[in-house]
C-alpha cells in the first residue's frame, strides 16, 4: 500500500516548482501531447479530449495520494513545461510492482537540465517521503534523450523488455528498463 498524503505536496528545485495541476495548465498540456516531436516515442499524439483526460487522471491521483505526476512551472514565470512525476505500476510489467518515474516536457524546456533537475527532487521524495525501496524507469530503446536522463540520475540499466501494451512487432514495444535504488537503505 502506497504511503497518502493528506493534501497534495508541491516540491521545488532552485527553477522549478512540480505541484498539482490546474485548469491554465491543459492549453499547454493539449499542445505538448500534439507535437510530433514530443511524442515521438510514444504510439501517437493526443488529441485536447485525449490530453485532458490525462492531466485529469494525474490530478485525482495527486488528489489521492498527495503525490504523482506533477505539473512543472518555471519558478521566474509560472509558466507551464510539462509534467515530471511518479506512477505507481502495481501490475502491469512483469517487474512489477514497482515505482516509476517518468517526464514529459515541451520542446522549448529541452536540453536545460529542467528534466534531470525535476526528477532528482522526485527521486529525493520518493526516498526520503514514500520511503521506497527502488525507482524504475523504461522508455523505447531508441529514446536515447530520456535513456541519458535516467543515466545522469544515478540510474542503472537492468534489461530490456517488450512494453505490454503494444503490439510485440511495434517499433516502439522494445523498451528498455533502469532502476536506482534508496541509498538511505
Amino acid at each position: 500500500m502506497m504511503k497518502k498524503f493528506s493534501s497534495p505536496i508541491q516540491l521545488e528545485t532552485s527553477r522549478l516548482i512540480l505541484r498539482q495541476w490546474q485548469a491554465s495548465d491543459l492549453d499547454a498540456f493539449a499542445h505538448l501531447n500534439a507535437d510530433p516531436e514530443v511524442m515521438l516515442y510514444f504510439p501517437s499524439t493526443l488529441s485536447k479530449q485525449q490530453s485532458d483526460l490525462l492531466a485529469e487522471k494525474f490530478q485525482q491521483l495527486i488528489a489521492s495520494y498527495g503525490w504523482g505526476m506533477w505539473a512543472v512551472e518555471l519558478k521566474e514565470n509560472h509558466q507551464f513545461i510539462g509534467f515530471v512525476g511518479l506512477a505507481d505500476q502495481p501490475e502491469k510489467f512483469s517487474f512489477s510492482p514497482c515505482v516509476e518515474i517518468g517526464w514529459r516536457l515541451d520542446q522549448r524546456y529541452w536540453n536545460k537540465g529542467y528534466a534531470t533537475e525535476a526528477a532528482q527532487v522526485c527521486l529525493t521524495f520518493a526516498f526520503e517521503q514514500l520511503a521506497l525501496n527502488q525507482i524504475v524507469a523504461f522508455t523505447v530503446v531508441s529514446n536515447q534523450p530520456s535513456e541519458k536522463v535516467m543515466q545522469r540520475l544515478g540510474m542503472h540499466y537492468v534489461s530490456s523488455f517488450k512494453h505490454p501494451a503494444l503490439d510485440e512487432q511495434d517499433p516502439l514495444a522494445e523498451h528498455v528498463l533502469y532502476r536506482i535504488a534508496n541509498p538511505n537503505l
